[in-house]
C-alpha cells in the first residue's frame, strides 16, 4: 500500500467549521483503490461528517482490519490516531483501545468479508458489549482484494463476473445487529451522500454501538449485470425508510425537509437527530417491527436504507462495567495496581 500526501490547497472563501478547520484538513492520503470504487465515496462522506461535527483530529481513532475497505482509514483525517489490525480482529482491538481511553471518538471501517466471515464472532461481541463506536461496513458482496470470490453477504442468485451464481444464504449485518441488540442501526448507499452524511454523524455521536452498513459496489468484480450489489441494481431497488438530519446543539434547529412528518430524538450528548418518516407505519424505535419490516422488504427484493433502529435506553460498555470516568490510560500505575494482598484475595475467589 502506497501513501501519497495530498497537496494542501485551500481557498479563502471555503467554509470553516467551529474549530476553524477546512474540510481539506480532514483528508488523508491519495486513494489507491480502483477508479469509481464506492469506498472512495464513503471516505468523502466520512470526511464531510467529521468536518461538520467539528471533531478535533487528535481525538479521533480510526480502526480497520484487512481488505479493500480497511484501506479507507488512510484516506481521511491524517492527523488522527489509527490502527490497522489483522483480518477480522478490528472489533476486539477497538474494544481494548476504548477500554483504555474512553475520551476518543472511535470509528471502525471494515468490509463484509472482514466482519461477516472471519470476523463475525468479533462483530457479535462488540454489539453484545455495546462498545461506544461507529462501525462502518463497506458492503460489496465480494472479496475484491482476492479477485472477486463471493463473501458472506452475497445474495442468493447473485452472479460473479464469470457467471457463477451464489446458492448460499447471505448474512445480513443489519438484521443480525437488530437480533443481537445493537443500539443504532442504519443502512446507506455509497452513491447517496446526502443521506449518508447525516447517518454517519448520528452514528459518530451515538453512545453505544452504532452500525452503518453501506452498500458500496466493487466496480472491478461486482458491478455487472446479475450482481445484486452493483450500482444499477442498488439504484433500482433501494428504498428510503427514514431520512435524518443531524443538528449540533450549538446551532439553531432547522430541518431541510418541506414534506412529511418530523420526529426529533435527543442524543445523549445534547445533539438532536430529526427523523422524517417516509413510511408512516414504520417505527425505528421498535426492535420487533424493524426486524419484521426488514425481512418483508428483503423478501420483496428491496434494499432498505435510512435509520432503521435506535435504542437510547441501553448502557454502553463503560457504564455496564462500572468504570471510572478517568480513562485508564491516564491513571497512575499505583492506582491501577491493587497490591499483592488484594491480588491474592482476587485469585482465591477463583480457586
Amino acid at each position: 500500500m502506497s501513501y501519497i500526501a495530498k497537496p494542501k490547497v485551500t481557498h479563502p472563501g471555503m467554509p470553516k467549521n467551529k474549530l476553524g478547520l477546512y474540510a481539506r484538513d480532514y483528508e488523508g492520503t491519495v486513494s489507491t483503490l480502483c477508479a469509481g470504487c464506492g469506498h472512495d465515496s464513503v471516505t468523502a462522506a466520512i470526511i464531510q461528517a467529521v468536518f461538520e461535527l467539528g471533531v478535533e483530529p487528535h481525538m479521533l481513532a480510526k480502526m480497520s482490519g484487512i481488505g479493500c475497505s480497511s484501506k479507507t482509514p488512510a484516506y481521511f483525517v491524517s492527523q488522527s490516531h489509527g490502527f490497522n489490525s489483522v483480518h477480522g480482529r478490528m472489533p476486539s482491538v477497538t474494544t481494548g483501545a476504548n477500554a483504555a481511553n474512553r475520551e476518543l471518538m472511535y470509528i471502525g471501517v471494515t468490509g463484509d468479508g472482514d466482519s461477516l466471515s472471519i470476523g463475525v464472532g468479533q462483530f457479535v461481541h462488540a454489539i453484545r458489549r455495546n462498545v461506544n463506536m461507529c462501525y462502518v461496513i463497506e458492503n460489496n458482496g465480494v472479496y475484491g482484494l482476492t479477485k472477486g470470490q463471493f463473501s458472506a453477504s452475497a445474495d442468493i442468485g447473485s452472479k460473479t463476473k464469470k457467471g457463477e451464481a451464489n446458492n448460499q444464504e447471505p448474512i445480513d449485518p443489519v438484521s443480525t445487529a437488530i437480533s443481537l441488540g445493537a443500539t443504532y442501526i442504519a443502512r446507506g448507499f455509497s452513491g447517496d451522500k446526502e443521506q449518508l452524511v447525516p447517518l454517519l454523524k448520528g452514528a459518530l455521536t451515538h453512545r453505544g454501538f452504532a452500525l452503518v452498513d453501506i452498500i458500496s459496489p466493487c466496480v472491478t468484480f461486482n458491478d455487472h449485470e446479475g450482481s445484486t450489489k452493483s450500482y444499477a441494481h442498488t439504484r433500482q431497488f433501494y428504498h428510503h425508510v427514514t431520512d435524518i438530519d443531524y443538528i449540533p446543539p450549538s446551532e439553531e434547529i432547522k430541518t431541510a425537509y418541506a414534506e412529511g412528518e418530523t420526529m426529533p430524538i435527543k442524543m445523549h450528548d445534547g445533539g438532536t437527530i430529526v427523523l422524517r418518516k417516509i413510511d408512516r407505519n414504520y417505527d425505528p424505535t421498535s426492535r420487533a417491527a424493524a426486524f419484521k419490516y426488514l425481512r418483508e422488504r428483503s423478501n420483496a427484493g428491496e434494499i432498505i436504507t435510512g435509520l432503521l433502529y435506535l435504542d437510547e435506553s441501553r448502557s454502553e460498555m463503560h457504564e455496564l462495567m462500572g468504570n471510572v470516568d478517568t480513562p485508564l490510560s491516564q491513571l497512575p500505575l499505583d492506582g491501577l495496581h491493587p497490591g499483592k494482598e488484594e491480588l491474592k484475595n482476587i485469585q482465591n475467589r477463583f480457586r
